[in-house]
């Protein structure tokens, strides 16, 4: 049976038994911010289980998406060299709040096992939690087994709890006995840990309600959780007790294998089931928007593909892998999670950004382990100091250093490791000056925690009434800003913007009853709401405990709420555009502009951006009313609502719906706290501006609204006529005037010689070690046609060839230099290697490339020969 139909027979059987079908959460937990990913099956149902969610039927039954890559569940390490160890799974299971209970849910397992899918009652073994002798009894009554296939554990590996309090209860296991082939022991015996018996369905009964760590009470409405493991209930149907040979598992290992033309079994064996399984992983991450990074999800996501990576290695491939490798999993399994087909092309590319970033390190790194290897005394560990070289430099991670030591049955001193990367931090933090942040001056601090949260009435007005609570100038509290004088304002209530989630703080005045005018120019808050409004005294003296009258600029707010009203529009319909992982990673909004970061694997066509800005300006015509709406964050994320990650949110939330509403194409719901326009047609015109790449996978994205749209038009209109006027046309035919100069131009280039084909200043070719060395120095020549004249060698001489580019200065001792490697001879150099090597000789620091094309710069031209006999030594080494 394959693993597709397993699936669909476990929820089809439970929609007949009257379970709601709900549809697997994301790998990122929508309802829980404390879990870094989803790693149980009850993790979306755990406010429903606690009451404080409206349950979303009285029973159901979901196939969730699960992954434990790091925190408390981990099992990265363990991948690859057990039979059922995995990062992402996928947990089938049937949950009921408050409706049916113990022997239902027994019963319910029980069919579904021996009816529905036709197990062998005699190959099942049953453990229960000792003392709920309930369970013992229901199952003697429903089997018929006896006491050695029933069996008591008195640990709480059968005792189920959501943390030190809340609701708990015992829980009941299913076995499965693959035979006395298989090596392995009875649950709770020595040998439980074998793979003979396998644990295939888990229930857990919650019951009761942890009070106190010595007070446990009954719960009201008891509940059901169960999960069963996809992977392991399709090892037993397809007859292996190893889930590397099931149908999902057996057709990636085989495309891995074809790919690196190596065997699946044999030496590769480990190799081939770590890519399979951390593929896997990564796309499914990769598909919900996370990126590699160095923090948070973003570096498990991280350590998941270089450990994948680690391994492509050992198998000799040369080149990318795991991009080529995609198509097959989503072959596999887009049919069950089409959010894989909608983001290909964005995993696709992701994976090969981080393949080729990690591979010109990934060599020299290992090269280096080896190397340490080899000189360590017998029985001894490898030095933290060298472990933490590997991670600081070659970005090592350190449990894929202990993964290559253990393959070896050696270990790393992780104290000494730890060590180094303490003094790292610490020296880190010597060397920081501080980024002028309200959080990190100790005065501002005190007083926050003296005066509290600010309210803010900014929602509702642009102008109140405040009394003065504090002033603080030159860090120090005061009692009066005398006039001229700058300082920070704490008022008791305030309808000033702090600066939050992007968007820049209000600005504006204020006014005493005895004509003291200030004029505010920043507001900010603390992480504990405490509002410090940046003053400068403009008339009269400011003094404690005064009265003021605030107002906020009502034109810079207008215009700051366009823009960020804009922003939720924009995200939305990048969304729409391009799928549903695509998502915020950072934005700016100001009164003139809005910048947006989002994660796009490409640059945005023309055709992009004008979709986009037409489906933008189409929702600001409908002039739409906007809505925000004060709710519990549970409730806002079940409305739809677009929770961003990496920002901390209150039990009670603002929901901000711009467009249509609900959740159609003509709309945007997001969870935010910033200012926004009352209508959508108060945004104006939306113009984008322009786009930039600032990381890998993460577009820039600039834009602007209403008033500066059109001064942004005038000036293209200004800049057309002058054009126009230059070139003795008219404005509607300056394209045909363009491109007819372009067309003199390249005729003229013909006769002269086009740019590119400047002579170089020496050229020489001989061969070395039976490669061609082709060695050419230009001056002053454009950067990009060096590159030019490059590629242009690659493909005049396509095997068993180096060519070696210089471009010096005229008047200083500048240099750069290009390297080429064929792609015959890669396996035995590669340019950025080669680039490593010859920096230092030029004074300049080791730059980068493609395996293919690499190149530095430094400052001594006149080690040019030198680099020539360097790089002749280095093919003559291999």
């Amino acid at each position: 049976m394959l693993t597709q139909d397993i699936r669909a027979s476990f929820l089809n059987y439970f929609k007949t038994n009257h379970h709601t079908f709900v549809p697997s959460d994301g790998l990122i937990p929508s309802h829980d911010p404390t879990l870094l990913f989803t790693n149980a099956g009850m993790v979306p149902f755990k406010g429903m289980f606690t009451g404080e969610e409206k349950r979303v039927a009285p029973r159901a039954a979901s196939v969730q998406k699960c992954l434990r890559a790091g925190g408390k569940h981990n099992d990265l390490d363990n991948v690859g060299y057990t039979s059922r160890h995995h990062t992402f799974f996928e947990m089938m299971g049937n949950f009921s709040f408050g409706d049916y209970f113990k022997e239902q849910a027994i019963s319910y397992a029980w069919t579904y096992l021996t009816k529905e899918l036709g197990l062998n009652p005699a190959k099942l073994y049953i453990t229960y939690y000792a003392s709920d002798l309930e369970t013992r009894d229901l199952w003697q009554k429903l089997t018929g087994f006896g006491e050695d296939r029933l069996i008591p554990i008195a640990t709480h590996d059968n005792f189920w709890s959501m943390g030190a309090t809340g609701p708990c209860g015992p829980c009941t296991e299913i076995f499965y006995d693959h035979g006395d082939q298989v090596k392995g022991g009875l649950p709770g015996t020595p040998d439980e840990d074998g793979d003979r018996y396998v644990e295939i369905w888990n229930l857990v009964f919650m019951q009761f309600d942890q009070i106190t760590e010595d007070k446990r009470v009954n719960l009201p409405n008891p509940c059901i959780d169960t999960g069963m493991g996809l992977e392991r209930i399709a090892a037993v149907l397809q007859g292996t007790y190893d889930n590397f040979q099931t149908d999902i598992f057996k057709s990636l290992i085989e495309a891995s294998a074809s790919l690196t033309r190596t065997a699946p079994d044999g030496p590769h064996r480990l190799a081939h089931r770590v890519i399979a399984d951390h593929l896997r992983a990564a796309c499914f991450l990769i598909s919900e928007g996370i990126l590699p990074s160095n923090e948070g999800r973003g570096y498990v996501l991280r350590r998941i593909l270089r450990r994948a990576l680690r391994y492509v290695h050992t198998t000799g491939h040369q080149g990318a892998l795991l991009p080529h490798l995609a198509p097959t999993l989503i072959t596999l399994m887009g049919q069950a999670y089409p959010e894989l087909n909608r983001a290909q092309s964005f995993i696709e590319s992701t994976l090969g950004a981080e393949e080729e970033k990690f591979s010109a390190t990934l060599s020299r790194g290992l090269s280096i382990l080896e190397d340490e290897i080899q000189n360590m005394p017998k029985g001894k560990a490898l030095s933290g100091a060298v472990a933490f070289k590997l991670y600081d430099t070659y970005g090592f991670p350190l449990d894929m250093t202990q993964d290559a030591l253990k393959s070896q049955g050696l270990t790393v001193n992780t104290d000494e490791f730890d060590q180094a990367m303490a003094e790292q931090k610490k020296q880190a933090r010597q060397n920081w000056q501080g980024s002028g942040d309200l959080k990190q001056n100790p005065l501002l601090m005190k007083v926050a925690q003296e005066w509290g949260e600010t309210p803010f009435l900014g929602y509702q007005t642009m102008e109140a009434e405040a009394k003065v609570l504090a002033l603080i100038s030159d860090d120090q509290q005061v009692e009066t800003l005398a006039a001229d004088q700058g300082g920070f304002l704490i008022v008791d209530q305030t309808p000033f913007y702090a600066e939050s989630g992007g968007q820049v703080g209000d600005i504006g005045t204020a006014l005493s009853a005895d004509q003291t005018s200030l004029e505010i120019l920043d507001t900010q808050k603390t992480k504990e709401g405490l509002y410090f409004h940046q003053v400068k005294v403009l008339s009269g003296s400011l003094k404690q405990g005064q009265t003021l009258n605030l107002a906020v600029d009502a034109s810079h707010r207008r215009a700051v709420a366009a823009n960020h009203s804009a922003t939720h529009l924009l995200h939305a319909a990048l969304r729409q555009r391009f799928g549903d992982h695509v998502t915020q990673k950072g934005s700016l909004v100001t009164a003139e502009k809005l910048r947006f970061d989002v994660t796009l694997s490409q640059a945005l066509s023309s055709q992009d951006i004008e979709a986009l800005e037409s489906h933008i300006n189409a929702i600001i015509r409908a002039n739409t009313p906007a809505r925000s709406q004060l709710m519990p964050y549970q409730e806002a994320l079940q409305t739809g609502a677009l929770a961003l990650f990496g920002e901390k949110y209150a039990n009670d939330v603002r929901v901000v719906t711009l467009g249509a509403g609900g959740k159609t194409d003509q709309s945007s719901i997001e969870l935010c706290g910033g200012t926004h326009v009352q209508a959508t047609g108060e945004i104006g015109l939306f113009k984008i501006t322009s786009q930039s790449n600032v990381a890998a996978g993460v577009r820039r994205i600039e834009a602007i609204t209403g008033r500066a749209t059109e001064h942004y038009l005038r000036a293209l209109d200004h800049l057309m006529n002058d054009l126009a006027q230059k070139l003795q046309t008219s404005p509607h035919n300056l394209e045909a005037r363009v491109d007819h100069i372009l067309t003199e131009k390249k005729k003229l280039e013909k006769k002269q010689g086009a740019p590119g084909a400047s002579a170089p200043l020496n050229h020489s070719s001989h061969v070395v070690n039976g490669i061609t060395l082709i060695t050419e120095t230009y001056q002053d020549l454009p950067h990009k046609e060096i590159l030019l004249r490059g590629d242009l060698l690659k493909k005049q001489h396509p095997s068993k060839s180096f060519y070696l580019l210089f471009n010096s200065s005229a008047t200083t001792d500048k240099v750069s230099a290009v390297i080429g490697v064929s792609v015959d001879l890669l396996s035995l150099h590669k340019a950025p290697d080669i680039i490593q090597e010859i920096a230092p000789i030029l004074e300049g620091k080791g730059g980068g490339g493609r395996p293919d094309l690499a190149q530095c710069g430094g400052k001594n031209s006149k080690n040019i020969p030198n680099i020539i006999k360097k790089v002749e030594k280095l093919m003559n080494n291999k």
